[in-house]
């Protein structure tokens, strides 16, 4: 179903929030780009399975596990060994996502790719990259081409791509005291929806394809609306066709739920090291691409947040303020798309 309009006021702008309002929806944008990716899967332009070096056009390994190729599944599983800890959103218009993975910090020492679950940003960067080496567009474009325009959403991956009438209804993010942190636009389309360069412009003439796939924040910038994220929601209850739109084979979404990982003591983390260990321990338990799996039955498992064990697939998402989610439950055929602001961290 679409989302009820609720009497929200959004404070900065001074106005009503509506269900069709853009809002910065965290996480939740790395199942989005999931979906793209699966197109690309289907169109045989990318292979979750291969060495990424073959895409990338360099060689790319853990230092500490040079003969261990990475693949696309263990970057949209969060089994790549990469880390959030050389930094993953900061690199500017004219920087390379190269350089951050160059630096050893990105880089889990104590366990090999494929081996371990460690929920990490970083991955999805790469996956943009990936993305646009194979098909030389840019991503934010990219992702319009592949999911956004054929579902008839109105959204864009860090505004660049919306259109300003979309822009100017964008939901301003609050943190836990009220004070604007994300999109505080004034009603307007930002003059500058990236990164700046190392030069202080916002040339965007420059961008090449597969040199910074964090240009677009596939990791969380994503702006969609109640209604949008719903429409991504019945995509994957009617197993890739929503609305009478067919994106993905049916097989494609049972990959991206999986689950491609499950927990047990020793091979995962189970909480997001970017949020300062939060979620609470034992919120990861069951992870496909870029979907999860909740009310996991294992010790050392908290993943029920509906407290009811029901099974349900999806996306969490926490950022500036912001707390959203998107759960289905594909056996009653339901579903729930939510986000608030003005949350405390953690």
């Amino acid at each position: 179903k679409e989302a009820d309009d609720r009497d929200v006021w959004d404070l900065a702008a001074n106005r009503k929030i509506g269900a069709d309002d853009p809002v910065r929806i965290a996480s939740i944008s790395k199942l989005v780009v999931a979906i793209g990716v699966m197109r690309l899967v289907e169109a045989d332009k990318l292979d979750l399975d291969d060495d990424i070096s073959r895409t990338l056009g360099w060689r790319l390994r853990h230092p500490a596990f040079p003969n261990r190729p990475i693949t696309l599944r263990m970057l949209l599983s969060h089994r790549s060994s990469l880390t959030d800890a050389a930094g993953y959103y900061q690199i500017p218009l004219d920087g390379t996502l190269k350089s951050v993975l160059d630096d050893p910090r990105a880089w889990d020492n104590e366990h090999a790719p494929g081996t371990f679950f460690r929920y990490t940003n970083l991955n999805f960067p790469l996956v943009a990259t990936l993305m646009e080496t194979a098909t030389g567009e840019r991503f934010d474009r990219l992702m319009e081409r592949l999911v956004l325009r054929p579902l008839g959403i109105a959204t864009c991956y860090n505004w660049e791509s919306c259109d300003a009438a979309t822009a100017a209804r964008a939901v301003v993010l609050y943190d836990a005291q009220r004070k604007p942190v994300r999109d505080d636009n004034g009603g307007r389309k930002p003059a500058c929806s990236v990164n700046l360069s190392s030069r202080g412009d916002c040339d965007l003439s420059r961008w090449r394809p597969g040199i910074n796939g964090a240009l677009f924040s596939p990791q969380g910038g994503l702006r969609i609306s109640a209604n949008g994220l719903a429409k991504i929601g019945r995509l994957l209850l009617g197993d890739g066709e929503a609305d009478g739109v067919r994106l993905l084979k049916p097989s494609s979404v049972r990959t991206l739920i999986g689950p491609a990982w499950t927990y047990a003591p020793g091979n995962g983390m189970t909480s997001e090291e970017d949020l300062g260990g939060q979620p609470p321990r034992g919120f990861f338990c069951r992870y496909g691409m870029a979907m999860q799996t909740l009310a996991t039955q294992r010790e050392g498992c908290r993943d029920d947040p509906f407290g009811d064990g029901v099974a349900r697939v999806g996306h969490s998402g926490s950022a500036y303020g912001l707390v959203s989610g998107l759960w289905i439950d594909r056996e009653a055929g339901t579903g729930v798309a939510y986000f608030a602001t003005g949350m405390p961290e953690g």
